[in-house]
């Protein structure tokens, strides 16, 4: 129990520090929530949203999966978390920006890149490999073409950002207030060893360092 008494000791610390000198706050947000962006995340827990954008409960609309993956519109089949988050952030909260934010070093992506979980089964990381199979095809490129260190890991955190981004429009709602200036889509990436985020420039196409 050591993991989740540790886990307990910063709920009395967020008791005592955080919720008692902001009460009123959260009294406002027990009525409601009206955050300014959507943030599609990795689950990795060394690349955590609130704490790199310093944001406070209600700030942010967090979608964690791994590898910060969004499928394309879809539906058919299976359960849509990605997608139901993004419709109720979209259509009723209304929320004026999609992040999509990856990292350095993510296991998704080192998974994919490896095909360390290829013919996996369930429990042995075959539902990793069925998700990231989402970017098989460009793994497969990245992999044949500059192997599976460091640098392709870069290339293909940064291809699956703007695959993501480009699901994304494939959402009726998405695309629709896009084009109407109601909604913006962001893709950045950060780095955990220097704590650095790098913004897309959809234009020039290309990271550039905030």
């Amino acid at each position: 129990m050591k993991g989740f008494g540790n886990l307990l000791e910063g709920y009395q610390r967020f008791r005592e520090n955080r919720f008692e000198t902001a009460r009123d706050r959260w009294e406002e947000l027990a009525e409601g929530q009206s955050p300014r962006a959507v943030v599609i995340a990795c689950s990795d827990s060394r690349a955590d949203p609130a704490t790199i954008f310093d944001t406070n409960p209600g700030e942010i609309f967090v979608v964690r999966n791994v590898a910060n993956l969004v499928p394309p519109f879809e539906t058919g089949g299976g359960r849509h978390g990605v997608s139901a988050a993004l419709e109720f952030a979209v259509t009723q909260l209304n929320v004026p920006e999609i992040v999509v934010m990856g990292h350095e070093r993510c296991g998704g992506i080192t998974a994919a890149l490896t095909g360390m979980f290829h013919g996996a089964k369930a429990g042995e990381g075959g539902f990793v490999h069925k998700w990231m199979s989402q970017i098989e095809g460009p793994a497969e490129e990245i992999a044949h073409e500059h192997g599976t260190g460091e640098d392709a890991q870069r290339i293909l955190e940064e291809v699956s950002i703007r695959q993501s981004l480009a699901n994304l429009r494939t959402f009726p709602f998405v695309a629709e207030r896009e084009k109407n200036g109601t909604l913006k889509l962001l893709g950045c990436h950060f780095s955990i060893r220097d704590g650095e985020l790098w913004l897309l420039d959809e234009v020039e196409d290309s990271f550039r360092p905030v």
